[in-house]
């Protein structure tokens, strides 16, 4: 008999009520990557569904491991602080790089630039 068939079934959908929505976030970002058309487009989208998704799925197996066990499981905390800073940061930087190199190339992808009062 596993450790897991023990678990209440309160957690257990719970822990699948995260990991679905985790799963759904992440899959939502991969669509939006394949099917937006313009590299800034595709910015935002991997970066919430790689966010938030993540952050699901993290939720889910803290839920799962701390319930399994008889102690509580944190370092998944840690991938999740990282994942979620580093990524925002990556999107900072990318966007900024090719905003450069287009705009040094005078690329007709350049995004219009929004005037105040619009």
């Amino acid at each position: 008999m596993s450790h897991l068939e023990t678990l209440p079934l309160w957690a257990a959908i719970l822990i699948a009520l995260f990991l679905l929505i985790g799963s759904v976030l992440t899959l939502l970002g991969t669509i939006g990557l394949i099917y937006l058309k313009s590299f800034y487009d595709r910015l935002h989208a991997p970066t919430l569904g790689t966010s938030w998704g993540t952050a699901g799925i993290i939720i889910a197996s803290m839920l799962l491991f701390s319930m399994a066990g008889e102690r509580a499981i944190l370092h998944e905390f840690l991938i999740g602080a990282f994942v979620m800073i580093t990524t925002p940061v990556t999107l900072l930087l990318l966007g900024r790089a090719a905003l450069h190199r287009d705009r040094t190339e005078n690329s007709p992808e350049l995004p219009e630039v929004a005037k105040s009062g619009d």
